[in-house]
């Protein structure tokens, strides 16, 4: 019986909700063609009641149109309203940090910005640096309510001034060989900065410092044989080309002139200079030890020819003094002694004949030393540097030369057993100076 009224039941709620169906379709007005499926949801369901939607009421204070970002060319107006959700007469604006040439109006919220180059010019402000402007705007009855935010504006130019490249010397450079060119390589900074710095010459250089940047010391030493002999005037010219680069390789030029004279090389001349004044202190010493053996030579037979003298003196005088004796044997030897006296002349030639070309010699070798002596000191250098170095090693070398070939007939003897002092002393002795001194 049960299963019986549940079969009833489900029977008639399947009619009642064909019924329905069927009347709803009766009902839905016709729709363009683009609609026929659709079923609106009022007709399912006529009872409905639609509540309007409620939109929210804007209490809190804010700013509706700022922009975080400004980016301004110099010389130009900007003007840029600022705007609340709010009546904004209740309301005043207000900045801080404000660059110079920006303000606002506090009463509607304006902005005005105009910027003069002078600005730049005067350093006040600078091209392409950010500027972080506080902003704020609050209410004049309730200091509570307030809003507080920043922008940022920059300021730029399209006026591009150049970089330069500035050495810190003249255009043109005079110096001489061995002489050491030192400056520094400056650059001017203009809208972009130089960032390398290319260098070539017109010629091969060595030993040089390589500028690579601004602000770097180039720094040059020619040698004593950078100028040839067949180079024009005895000087070369030599062109330095400093090339800077910023990052858009826009490029800049500066030429140093750099006139290299031919100069002499000093430390060679001096090197030259001290090893001729060595060779004829050298010399020197040779020949006042010939000098020395010339003048012992010439003094022995000096003495041994006034042995002689003094004996037949002697002889001669003891036989006239016998002859006037009263012996008979006492006058005979003295008739045989002046004989005997005058005979001892001969010997005398024969065992110690006079050395007058030896004598000769030494007063020559004498006189040579003494020049030599005086040129030394005459062509003495003034210092390293001396102008007439050159002309001084020349006049030493012809000197030497010519007092060589002077005496190239004179054996030159080299002392092991004489110190130069004792050579010096023996030379310049009273004694020495006075035998042969000249006379008239």
């Amino acid at each position: 019986m049960t299963r019986k009224l549940h079969c009833l039941y489900r029977t008639l709620f399947a009619l009642l909700l064909t019924g329905v169906s069927l009347n709803t379709m009766a009902q839905v007005p016709t729709e363009p063609e683009t609609h026929k499926d659709s079923v609106s949801f009022d007709a399912l369901h006529p009872d409905t009641i639609q509540l309007p939607i409620i939109i929210p009421q804007d209490t809190v204070l804010r700013i509706k149109n700022l922009n975080p970002y400004f980016t301004l060319h110099v010389d130009s107006v900007l003007q840029y309203p600022l705007e609340i959700n709010k009546n904004p007469s209740d309301y005043y604006w207000f900045l801080r940090n404000s660059p110079v040439g920006l303000r606002i109006n506090k009463d509607n919220g304006i902005l005005n910005c105009k910027v003069e180059k002078s600005f730049f010019f005067s350093g006040k402000l600078k091209y392409d640096q950010e500027y972080k402007v506080a902003v704020g705007v609050q209410s004049l009855s309730n200091p509570k309510e307030r809003v507080d935010t920043f922008f940022t504006i920059v300021f730029y130019n399209t006026d591009i001034i150049p970089s330069r490249v500035k050495p810190s010397v003249s255009g043109t450079l005079v110096i001489d060989e061995g002489q050491t060119v030192n400056f520094k390589v400056q650059c001017e900074t203009g809208s972009f900065p130089i960032e390398n710095i290319t260098f070539f010459s017109n010629t091969p250089l060595i030993n040089y410092s390589v500028i690579r940047e601004c602000n770097q010391d180039f720094t040059w030493t020619p040698d004593f044989d950078f100028v040839k002999e067949t180079d024009s005037s005895r000087v070369k010219v030599v062109l330095l080309s400093f090339i800077g680069a910023n990052r858009f390789m826009l490029k800049d030029t500066a030429v140093v002139k750099i006139i290299v004279r031919d100069a002499l090389n000093y430390p060679v001349a001096l090197q030259e200079y001290g090893q001729i004044a060595k060779n004829i202190n050298t010399y020197i010493l040779q020949l006042k030890y010939t000098f020395l053996q010339l003048d012992r030579r010439v003094r022995k037979v000096k003495n041994t020819r006034t042995s002689f003298d003094i004996t037949g003196s002697t002889t001669a005088l003891t036989g006239s003094i016998l002859n006037s004796a009263g012996s008979d044997a006492a006058q005979k030897t003295g008739k045989i002694l002046p004989s005997v006296g005058v005979s001892l002349v001969p010997v005398k030639e024969a065992v110690a004949p006079p050395k007058t070309f030896d004598q000769n010699q030494a007063s020559l070798i004498r006189s040579s030393i003494k020049r030599l002596e005086y040129r030394l000191r005459d062509n003495s250098l003034s210092g390293e540097r001396d102008p007439n170095i050159v002309t001084k090693t020349n006049k030493l070398k012809e000197e030497l030369v010519q007092t060589q070939v002077q005496l190239i007939d004179i054996p030159i003897e080299i002392t092991n057993n004489m110190t130069e002092e004792e050579l010096n002393q023996y030379f310049n002795s009273p004694k020495v100076s006075k035998k042969y001194r000249l006379k008239r």
